[in-house]
């Protein structure tokens, strides 16, 4: 059940150069990935990005596809869309947690992602969450990607570099000895 309580959203990352992210669109439950996908592009316009599309056959695909894109090096971050509604079966539980895992070990990799696929145990709740006027999940993984590519690009600019006098010593290597 959804409550009324007030979330704190980060206001969207200056990004000092042009931001390439790619949305990879699950389109099973077409009507709410389309609101899904509404949120990112008005998300991405604000911060500037330019924003490619591609669809792939369902949410277990979505974390291959993302790999893939991310291995090209054309994108600087990705935002993944779909819709898993609760049925009769275990197959709701095996898709919602195989691809969050999968998307959180891109994510541990330095791929810079924004999870929007929804696990909803209704269509009704899907739409409240897809909607660009509603919670717009959509809008919110588009930022999360963004703030990422920001933090990356925060972090690549100032490298940390062993000190002249700083020790480092390989496992097996006794000190004044080299390799034990």
């Amino acid at each position: 059940m959804a409550s009324n309580t007030q979330h704190h959203e980060l206001a969207l990352p200056r990004l000092d150069a042009p931001v390439r992210l790619l949305a990879v669109v699950a389109p099973y439950y077409k009507d709410i990935t389309d609101g899904l996908l509404s949120g990112v592009r008005a998300t991405a316009d604000a911060a500037g990005a330019s924003l490619d599309v591609i669809e792939v056959p369902g949410a277990l695909e979505i974390p291959t596809a993302v790999g893939l894109a991310a291995r090209s090096g054309q994108y600087d971050g990705f935002v993944a869309l779909g819709c898993v509604i609760r049925g009769e079966t275990t197959h709701y539980d095996t898709v919602c947690n195989d691809s969050s895992r999968a998307l959180t070990l891109l994510g541990l990799q330095g791929v810079c992602l924004g999870n929007g696929i929804l696990t909803v145990e209704t269509m009704a709740q899907a739409q409240v969450r897809a909607d660009p006027a509603g919670q717009n999940k959509g809008g919110g993984a588009a930022a999360a990607a963004l703030h990422l590519v920001a933090l990356a690009r925060r972090w690549a600019a100032t490298p940390q570099k062993a000190a002249a006098h700083d020790v480092i010593r390989l496992a097996g290597e006794l000190e004044g000895q080299g390799k034990a």
